[in-house]
């Protein structure tokens, strides 16, 4: 779908702001697929948790294993004045797998809004980062998470229902959002039940060069060069882009119309080199049988709703909102 301007509307200071992370980035991408990760943490500002409540949000880090740094922060909001239970989001956050934390501000600030104005308990999970962790780790992570809930269910608040739980993610995580609910519908869990998926400008691919990959060469965060780059670290050796976990809807795609799939809500942007992967993934749900609904920010660039200041950055928290409703209308 062609943008309804020719170029994204941004502001001097976050024009600034995504040139000089671009600009990081590149240089911490090293050419033998390492990682500066000195470097890279100069620009991603890291939060603590806080068990007291900030905006009606707090929060608090749950460890679930030690021995790989695997944690997530729980977001719990304070101000819902229903005293029902509340619905669990898992979230995982996006960066290329490679970047990027539950502690980073962004996704801190990014989850405390889900919870606030979605009434939702939010799980931010901390997985395993690549170079320095190739495939699966990541994926294996986000599964254990939900195997650790499944268990210990008690490390939640008591008003939180894993009978009512919504996977998430944006980018990356929205990648890692689909194919652990992959593993949801092959290992069933006794507590935990995914309702529902929030799939926000997710990060698939392929080998083929798609048109809006090769049209949007200027725009910022993402391009071909730096997406390969993150494809060959994170992949095992030998593997391409048509693997079942990047081109998720292409040749070696995983059959899900047998799959008891959630319903899914994806968002894309039309100013984000991602999109035309992103749309293939929601018509091959639909073609796959399962229930799925595809909202467009036309005038959006990959990564807009972490910018508050951006357009669409609060009408997507609405609609995330309208989504979560929707599914537990439905229960």
């Amino acid at each position: 779908m062609p943008s309804l301007t020719s170029k994204p509307i941004l502001s001097w200071k976050t024009r600034f702001s995504l040139s000089f992370l671009t600009l990081v980035i590149k240089i911490a991408r090293r050419p033998d697929g390492t990682l500066n990760r000195r470097l890279m943490s100069f620009v991603d500002h890291k939060t603590s948790p806080n068990p007291k409540p900030i905006k009606g949000v707090k929060s608090s880090d749950v460890t679930v294993d030690p021995t790989r740094n695997l944690w997530f922060r729980l977001f719990t909001p304070t101000s819902v004045t229903t005293s029902s239970s509340l619905p669990v989001v898992v979230f995982f956050h996006g960066g290329g797998f490679t970047y990027r934390s539950a502690a980073s501000f962004m996704y801190d600030a990014l989850c405390r809004q889900l919870a606030r104005k979605c009434a939702a308990i939010v799980i931010s999970v901390n997985y395993r980062l690549t170079p320095e962790h190739r495939y699966p780790a990541q994926y294996d992570d986000g599964f254990d998470v939900l195997q650790f809930l499944d268990q210990n269910g008690g490390v939640l608040p008591d008003i939180a229902d894993l009978s009512e739980c919504f996977l998430a993610g944006d980018s990356a995580g929205g990648n890692l959002a689909h194919n652990v609910a992959v593993r949801v519908c092959r290992n069933r869990l006794q507590n935990v039940q995914v309702i529902g998926q929030i799939s926000i400008q997710p990060f698939f691919g392929g080998e083929e060069r798609t048109e809006s990959e090769t049209r949007l060469v200027n725009v910022p965060l993402i391009s071909v060069e730096r997406t390969d780059w993150i494809w060959k670290v994170l992949l095992p050796d030998g593997s391409n882009r048509d693997h079942e976990a990047v081109n998720v809807s292409g040749p070696n795609a995983v059959d899900i119309s047998g799959m008891d799939y959630p319903d899914t809500i994806v968002f894309v942007g039309g100013f984000d080199p991602l999109q035309d992967w992103q749309r293939r993934y929601y018509e091959w749900l639909k073609k796959s049988g399962k229930e799925a609904e595809l909202i467009e920010h036309p005038n959006s660039i990959h990564a807009f709703y972490v910018y508050p200041e951006l357009p669409g950055a609060s009408q997507l928290i609405s609609q995330v909102k309208d989504f979560i409703n929707k599914c537990l209308s439905k229960l």
